[in-house]
């Protein structure tokens, strides 16, 4: 049954998941998705932005640096701080960062190189709007596909953010154990992803639009989705 809840995905230059996104968001919607140009300032009135994965501006200067300097996110940081829900994945969460929503930088992958797999996450908070359609440390697979993706962050930030119940993700094993062998990207304290204070916006490294259905293999990212109609509706 469509729901009432309207969606934007902002698009970049260099953007490469946002179909992917619309895709999985209007299965869980049953209405359209709108595609916003991110040099269009003019961002209707929605329930639900998302940043989504991809390589914007081709990652120069740094990951997600120049998109975070968009027209558009001018308008997204305004609505995030007046509550609006805010997905930002892969290079989303880069750009998220770059653009003072979340604290912390994704540096390059410990291994100086591309990594493009599955993995397996922790569910660590399900009290957010993304995350509430999953189990406290459920263990689910989505793939990551990301050169720039190793969380860093200062020991009092981590520290916060911890004690704040912020870390929404951990990279692990399949038994929910978490170690470094488990850490595809040298993410200090295994983090795969994490929300602001006010839990409204969410930056993840992995990408649960690309397993929300099991054509593509899988439906452990379906959830996130699901959850996110449930929580707007």
């Amino acid at each position: 049954m469509p729901s009432n809840m309207k969606a934007a995905v902002i698009v970049f230059p260099g953007s490469n998941c946002d179909r992917d996104m619309k895709v999985a968001l209007e299965a869980a919607m049953g209405t359209n998705v709108l595609m916003h140009w991110h040099r269009d300032t003019d961002l209707p009135d929605v329930d639900l932005i998302a940043v989504p994965g991809g390589f914007s501006y081709g990652d120069y200067l740094r990951a997600g640096a120049m998109a975070a300097n968009s027209p558009v996110m001018r308008t997204v940081v305004e609505r995030a701080r007046k509550g609006v829900p805010v997905l930002g994945v892969c290079n989303g969460f880069q750009i998220l960062t770059e653009a003072g929503l979340l604290p912390g930088a994704l540096m390059r992958n410990a291994g100086l190189k591309f990594v493009c797999r599955d993995v397996w996450l922790r569910v660590e908070n399900t009290g957010t709007p993304f995350t509430g359609a999953y189990a406290a440390g459920q263990v689910i697979r989505i793939p990551i596909a990301h050169h720039d993706g190793n969380y860093f962050a200062d020991d009092a930030t981590l520290d916060r953010l911890e004690g704040e119940g912020r870390i929404a993700f951990r990279y692990c094993r399949r038994d929910g154990s978490v170690d470094e062998g488990a850490n595809p990207n040298g993410s200090r304290r295994n983090i795969a992803g994490i929300v602001n204070e006010t839990g409204n916006v969410l930056g993840m490294m992995p990408h649960p639009e690309r397993l929300a259905e099991a054509a593509l293999g899988g439906t452990d990212g379906k959830p996130m989705f699901d959850g996110l109609v449930a929580a707007l509706h």
